[in-house]
């Protein structure tokens, strides 16, 4: 486990890299996270560091094709900060951005907190405590140049691949009644259309979602009431450049998108 200065410095050197817009290889081997408990730790003092506030939560590699995409084995959480999120139809920056995807997700609004406990939340705690549904667009990064081999641990540390985050209106449908599994949101992008689909995340947004809340339970953290967790892409991550459009239609549920410059 590191130590305290350990993880500060660790920190330090990701901020640094965020804020300029470069990329580096790895962590020096004594600041290098060996656990999930140590990329964790790095990442909490990430937030003290933002410029902006904990606006929410976001969940990486929920997804085979996002698994693969940055080379681990299952999900991991991620802070988003309020300095980063893009008003729906907005323009995203693609400066720094070597990672250069898109994915389309399902976010939630929590209603009420959900605090550490002993027993883990089931799916049905977990969406009693929700507000709203929203669609969504992440547009992850990382700080490593060579994401794809640095590891559960170190990616952890760099935010679960945090970038930019795009959250659409909260849908007036009673989505609580519908099958989240069996959506199909419809992505278009440089004229082509591409079909989402909710069974891609973790099986299903909302089984996702109480993976994120039980994730935080183990770390000791309140998911609370007020922010936003997005649940990770329902499509493989689509190719994005400076110029795009990139639209989401989650049908009834409603609308999403962004542009890049």
């Amino acid at each position: 486990m590191l130590d305290k200065d350990q993880i500060a410095a660790a920190s330090q050197v990701l901020v640094r890299h965020w804020r300029d817009g470069t990329k580096f290889d790895a962590l020096e081997p004594r600041l290098r996270p060996q656990s999930r408990a140590d990329g964790y730790a790095i990442q909490a003092v990430l937030e003290n560091q933002s410029l902006g506030n904990l606006f929410g939560w976001k969940i990486a590699a929920t997804s085979e094709a996002g698994q693969k995409h940055i080379n681990v084995a299952g999900p991991l959480a991620g802070r988003i900060m309020s300095d980063t999120v893009i008003a729906d139809g907005g323009t995203a920056s693609m400066k720094g951005n070597e990672m250069r995807v898109g994915e389309p997700e399902f976010a939630f609004v929590m209603g009420r907190d959900l605090p550490p406990r002993a027993t883990p939340y089931s799916v049905d705690d977990v969406l009693a405590a929700v507000d709203t549904l929203h669609p969504a667009i992440e547009i992850p990064d990382s700080r490593f140049g060579d994401f794809a081999s640095a590891g559960e641990a170190q990616l952890i540390a760099d935010n679960a691949c945090a970038h930019l985050f795009v959250l659409g209106a909260a849908t007036s449908a009673n989505w609580r009644a519908m099958d989240l599994v069996e959506e199909r949101p419809q992505i278009t992008l440089r004229g082509q259309r591409y079909l989402g689909h909710g069974k891609n995340v973790l099986g299903d947004p909302r089984v996702a979602l109480a993976w994120l809340a039980n994730e935080l339970r183990g770390l000791g953290i309140t998911l609370r009431a007020g922010e936003v967790v997005t649940t990770g892409t329902c499509h493989p991550p689509l190719p994005i450049q400076a110029g795009d459009h990139f639209a989401v239609d989650f049908g009834v549920l409603g609308q999403v998108s962004v542009g890049f410059a």
